[in-house]
């Protein structure tokens, strides 16, 4: 059960209220994923740090995209007030979304609120027009369709965005990882990793992180000599293959390569498999304890100087300092919970995080 503060102190601040509009079709997970936090938030503090709310355009029913159906708290036309609203979209965005909702979201944007999507809820933020000039994200099935319909929306294939006083997440369990950085900027980085270990989450992932969209995805089916050409790089990144050799094995001359290359991904083959590669290395650099050195060779670059410094001029920063930066922001260990929030009325924070370990499921949600 979440630990509540019954007796809250006058310096204590109120709790964030945050509303989940959720549409036709959206996906349970991301909801979940969204969700979870806040109420692990609240478990691990010993008080009630966040409130939410689901809400659905009448206040009736509505169905998940694997057919579940959830009863609202509320419905627009009575919804309290609320400091956030996350839209929750998912399947068959385009058709979910009512003039209704564009109009109750511009409310809230006129009323200073903040603004969340996740999954393919950005498509309803977009079409308020409340994404543009914003960096934002979306599931990767959406990806495309976005960029054509909304221009002045910056759409990314980020995992998650967090953009001045709007946040979306592309789906699945990208909605955790955007939760969790919002409670650590509010609550304190320890908070964060508590709630991570809690969900046996091995790694809070950031901003920088793509989301891995099918090559298939972005060019349809009208290219298959780029794709396969794109598969063999995958397939060989310890020991690259040369260009002209590429080219040769799917019948087309170098410069057609090239042409390919420049036209649908918009770089060259040779800057297209070298992306391959650091990403590749920048997993292993996070996911393993591999020497720089055998990060390096593993990924066919012929000596870490060159490794370290293709790293460093396409992340912005060294290999070395990378994994630092990662042992000391993404450690998921049983931490403290700061100061500030152990204040609650009848127990300690460290009594609700016992009593938490102590649990035998997290995963209700509360709707």
């Amino acid at each position: 059960m979440s630990q509540f503060n019954q007796g809250a102190q006058p310096q204590i601040p109120a709790p964030r209220s945050i509303g989940f509009l959720l549409l036709d079709n959206f996906t349970l997970i991301s909801l979940a994923s969204a969700v979870e936090p806040l109420r692990m938030a609240n478990q691990l503090s010993g008080k009630e740090l966040y409130r939410w709310h689901t809400l659905t355009q009448s206040g009736q029913p509505v169905k998940a995209s694997d057919g579940l159906q959830i009863t609202p708290d509320v419905g627009l036309h009575n919804a309290p007030v609320l400091d956030a609203v996350i839209v929750c979209g998912g399947v068959d965005i385009q058709h979910s979304v009512t003039r209704e909702h564009l109009h109750w979201l511009q409310i809230q944007a006129r009323q200073g609120r903040k603004l969340g999507a996740v999954c393919t809820g950005s498509w309803a933020l977009a079409k308020a027009g409340l994404l543009d000039g914003y960096d934002c994200s979306v599931h990767w099935e959406c990806l495309a369709s976005m960029q054509e319909a909304f221009p002045r929306a910056a759409i990314t294939p980020r995992l998650f965005s967090i953009d001045r006083n709007r946040s979306t997440a592309s789906g699945g369990t990208a909605p955790l990882d955007m939760m969790l950085h919002l409670i650590g900027r509010e609550h304190g980085r320890e908070l964060a990793a508590a709630i991570s270990e809690m969900f046996i989450y091995e790694r809070i992932r950031n901003e920088q992180d793509h989301q891995r969209v099918p090559l298939k995805h972005m060019l349809g089916t009208n290219q298959p000599k780029l794709q396969e050409i794109v598969a063999l790089m995958e397939a060989n990144l310890e020991e690259p293959i040369d260009l002209d050799e590429l080219a040769c094995y799917v019948d087309v001359s170098r410069r057609q390569l090239e042409r390919l290359f420049q036209k649908y991904l918009h770089c060259s083959p040779s800057r297209y498999y070298l992306k391959l590669r650091l990403i590749r290395a920048r997993q292993l650099l996070k996911q393993t304890s591999m020497s720089i050195i055998e990060l390096a060779s593993v990924c066919g670059f012929v000596s870490t100087p060159h490794f370290s410094k293709c790293y460093r001029e396409y992340f912005g920063i060294p290999p070395r300092d990378e994994r630092a930066g990662q042992s000391l922001s993404n450690v998921v260990a049983l931490v403290p919970v700061p100061d500030e929030l152990m204040q609650p009325a009848s127990s300690t924070a460290k009594d609700a995080l016992n009593r938490a370990q102590g649990e035998s499921t997290f995963a209700s949600v509360r709707l």
